[in-house]
């Protein structure tokens, strides 16, 4: 609001930032950031703190909230500042939807994952009770800032990671990004997603990959922000996955375990007709090219069947099942019998 604007800009009271960073990208960045308020006359706290899925919990939210009345920030000028992945945004989304109320935070993705995905929308969560995310709420942040040069100092399995929620939007909405992730897969993962002539331009295939996967996210979310329609192409690759990826913490990443659920409801779609066996291949051999899961011996029946069931709860008693029609169009089903989805695994095993 311009009034704040002003008021923040011609106060004499110093600027002031709180910024909550994970503490890998603290070891590899923390100096310059550091530097960066000290040389902008900012006063300011950072709090390090390890960010893992495993460590996603409400003691975490609390530790932060701790800190942050500690420090006193302005509740409408001073946003909390978060630096690191998915799980570092979701965090401390949580504990600023809850400090006052409300108070404003922008997160800066460090990883792809979070980059195309976390850095999108409004939720934010932590886990409870080994379920992934069950408490949160939807308090999107007063801005995003999308730097792809921290994804060069992150291994290569991560960006394969993220690739997983990339290939989610390809195979949902757009046909383009699909061909993109099949033909420049490889050159993606080798370049770490970095502009080589040292600035991006619409040739630039890391450029065009992450905008489109963005672009296409915030077409399925903005008119849904609250998730007041349950019916979600985006959800694609989570039916199965959040049981998966926290039965067998910490073997698969989350985009590892999205990419496996997706592989298994390729088989779906093409046991149900609704694609070709070439098209079905397409897809594995693009999965395969990205470096990513198609199959993991925790993905049981047992397991998928729980998963279903924990699915038609939080979801009005619907599956809705996300699955592609072809290569970059999808529907929503209702109607998958289990018979359906017990050939598909079967076929999905022995193959």
């Amino acid at each position: 609001e311009p009034q704040q604007l002003e008021l923040a800009t011609t106060s004499k009271r110093k600027l002031r930032r709180f910024i909550v960073i994970d503490e890998v990208v603290d070891k590899l960045y923390g100096s310059k950031i550091r530097e960066y308020f000290k040389e902008n006359n900012v006063q300011h706290k950072i709090l390090a703190l390890p960010t893992t899925e495993e460590t996603k919990s409400m003691d975490v939210v609390l530790n932060i909230l701790q800190e942050v009345q500690d420090f006193s920030i302005d509740r409408r000028t001073e946003p909390i500042i978060a630096i690191g992945g998915g799980v570092c945004l979701d965090i401390v989304g949580l504990a600023a939807s809850l400090y006052r109320r409300r108070t404003p935070y922008i997160r800066v993705p460090t990883t792809l994952l979070s980059y195309v995905d976390a850095s999108v929308g409004a939720k934010n969560g932590v886990n409870f009770l080994q379920c992934k995310n069950k408490l949160g709420g939807y308090t999107p942040p007063v801005a995003s800032f999308l730097d792809r040069s921290f994804i060069q100092s992150i291994p290569r399995r991560h960006i394969s990671n993220g690739l997983g929620e990339i290939l989610k939007m390809a195979l949902m909405k757009h046909k383009g990004l699909f061909d993109l992730l099949k033909n420049r897969g490889k050159y993606l993962l080798d370049t770490k997603f970095q502009s080589c002539s040292g600035f991006a331009d619409h040739g630039d295939a890391a450029l065009q990959t992450t905008r489109i996967a963005i672009e296409t996210m915030l077409e399925e979310l903005a008119p849904n922000l609250w998730e007041d329609d349950l019916d979600r192409l985006v959800d694609f690759g989570h039916i199965i996955s959040p049981e998966l990826e926290m039965r067998v913490l910490p073997s698969l990443m989350h985009g590892e375990a999205v990419n496996v659920d997706m592989a298994f409801m390729t088989y779906v779609a093409h046991v149900r007709g609704l694609i070709t066996a070439q098209e079905k291949e397409q897809i594995l051999q693009c999965m395969r090219g990205l470096e990513l899961p198609v199959w993991h011996s925790g993905c049981s029946w047992a397991l998928i069947k729980t998963a279903l069931k924990e699915r038609l709860k939080h979801s009005g008693g619907q599956p809705r099942m996300p699955l592609p029609t072809s290569l970059g169009m999808a529907d929503i089903f209702n109607d998958t019998s289990e018979e359906t989805l017990e050939r598909a695994y079967k076929l999905w095993v022995r193959e």
